[in-house]
C-alpha cells in the first residue's frame, strides 16, 4: 500500500517499494530514461487509489514565464515549476466555483454582454456565450498554433502586446458560427479570468489560493502576471508537482476535499463532458482535454482495455493525466519549450512508464 494523499493532500513520502505498480513504474521510467526514450523530465507523481505510489526528481535547464532561462534547478517536492497551458484548466475549474458564489455570468450569458465596459455589441458578436469561450469555440480570428510563441503575429504575444488586452480578444473578426468547430486560444482563457476578477474584486491569484489552492491544502504557488500587473490567465500559474497532483485528486473525487466541497461536482461533469472535437484523438470540455487511452495485453487484432482520459496539457511537456476508471493520476512537469518533439516523453510516461504498468 502507498501513502494516502487523502483527506490531508499533504506532504507525503512515496508508495514502498515492494508495491507491485510502483516498482514496474520505476522500472520502467528508468529504463526509458537510458535508453533516451524520454528526456528533460523534471518531475513525476503517479497517484493511485488516492495513495501517492511513485514520486521521482531530477535535474535540469527550465524557463520561468515572464522571465525566460533560470538555469540548471535540481527540482525536489516543493520546487514551482511552471504549469504553461495547464492553467487554463486551473482557470476553468476557477471560473465554476466563481459562478457558485454569484461572481460570474452563467455559461449561457452573451459573452460581449458580459464586458458592457467595450459597447462591442453587433449581430456578429451577439450570438458569442461563455459556454464558447469555456470549450474554445468562439469562432473568431485567432492563431497561436501555426506560428511560434516567438513570433508577433502570433494571436497570444499579439494579445500580450496590445495596450488592452481585452478589447484586443473582444474585437477579433467572427469568422466561422460560433459553437461549431475549436480554436485553440488563449485570449478565451484570459477573459474568463478577468470575469473571475470584475465579480470578485480580488486578483486571480488571490481568488484561486482562497477557494482553491488553500482549501486543497497547497504549498506556495505563483502566477506570472504582465508588467502592467494583468495575469497571464492562459499560462503562468506555478506549483510543485505535488500540488498539480491534487488538482487530479479533486477531480476523481468529484469536486470534494473531505466534507467540503470546493468545486460544484456539475462543473466537474460539464468540464468533462466532452463538447467539440480538437483533432482524430482529441475532444475539449470546458478548458480540459478529453480522450481515450488503451492499455492491457492485447488479445489478437483488439488493443486492450479502453478507457476514458481528461487532461491538462501546457507547453514544454507540462501534464496532468486523469484516468478515472483507474483512478489514477499522474502528474508530470518537463524541460522541453519549444521544440518540435516535445510530446514524445510526456506520451511514453504515460503509454509506455505507467499504463503498460497496469496488470
Amino acid at each position: 500500500m502507498g501513502t494516502s494523499i487523502l483527506p490531508a493532500l499533504g506532504q507525503q513520502s512515496p508508495a514502498d517499494p515492494s508495491d507491485k505498480f510502483a516498482s514496474e513504474v520505476i522500472r520502467r521510467l528508468d529504463q526509458a530514461i537510458a535508453e533516451r526514450r524520454v528526456w528533460n523530465i523534471h518531475g513525476l507523481v503517479v497517484v493511485r487509489n488516492d495513495n501517492l505510489l511513485v514520486e521521482r526528481y531530477f535535474e535540469g535547464q527550465d524557463h520561468k514565464r515572464g522571465v525566460g532561462d533560470i538555469g540548471i534547478v535540481k527540482f525536489d517536492p516543493n520546487t514551482l515549476h511552471d504549469l504553461r497551458s495547464c492553467s487554463k484548466s486551473i482557470v476553468a475549474l476557477l471560473y465554476g466555483i466563481a459562478l457558485q458564489l454569484g461572481k460570474v455570468p452563467a455559461p449561457e450569458v452573451s459573452l460581449i454582454s458580459a464586458f458592457p465596459e467595450y459597447d462591442l455589441v453587433n449581430e456578429q458578436r451577439s450570438p458569442i456565450t461563455i459556454h464558447h469561450a469555456l470549450s474554445m469555440t468562439m469562432g473568431t480570428d485567432w492563431d497561436e498554433t501555426s506560428l511560434p510563441y516567438e513570433d508577433a503575429r502570433n494571436s497570444e504575444i499579439a494579445m500580450d502586446n496590445a495596450p488592452d488586452r481585452y478589447r484586443y480578444i473582444l474585437e477579433r473578426p467572427v469568422i466561422d458560427t460560433p459553437g461549431m468547430h475549436w480554436t485553440y486560444c488563449g485570449g478565451a482563457a484570459a477573459l474568463l479570468a478577468r470575469l473571475i476578477s470584475k465579480g470578485s474584486g480580488k486578483s486571480l491569484h488571490e481568488f484561486a489560493r482562497e477557494f482553491l489552492f488553500e482549501p486543497l491544502g497547497m504549498g506556495p504557488t505563483e502566477w506570472a502576471a504582465t508588467p502592467d500587473g494583468e495575469p497571464i490567465a492562459a499560462s503562468g500559474a506555478r506549483m510543485s508537482v505535488r500540488d498539480l497532483a491534487k488538482i487530479g485528486t479533486l477531480m476523481l473525487h468529484g469536486g470534494r476535499r473531505d466534507d467540503r466541497q470546493i468545486v460544484p461536482a456539475e462543473w466537474i461533469r460539464r468540464c468533462t463532458t466532452p463538447i467539440v472535437s480538437c483533432d482524430e484523438m482529441r475532444r475539449y470540455g470546458y478548458q480540459w482535454f478529453l480522450l481515450d487511452v488503451a492499455f492491457g495485453k492485447p488479445k489478437g487484432w483488439a488493443v486492450g482495455r479502453l478507457e476514458r482520459m481528461w487532461m491538462a496539457q501546457g507547453e514544454g511537456g507540462q501534464r496532468l493525466y486523469i484516468v478515472p476508471a483507474l483512478q489514477l493520476i499522474i502528474a508530470l512537469t518537463s524541460g522541453n519549450y519549444g521544440t518540435d518533439d516535445q510530446g514524445i516523453p510526456p506520451t511514453r510516461i504515460l503509454r509506455e512508464v505507467v499504463l503498460a504498468s497496469v496488470s
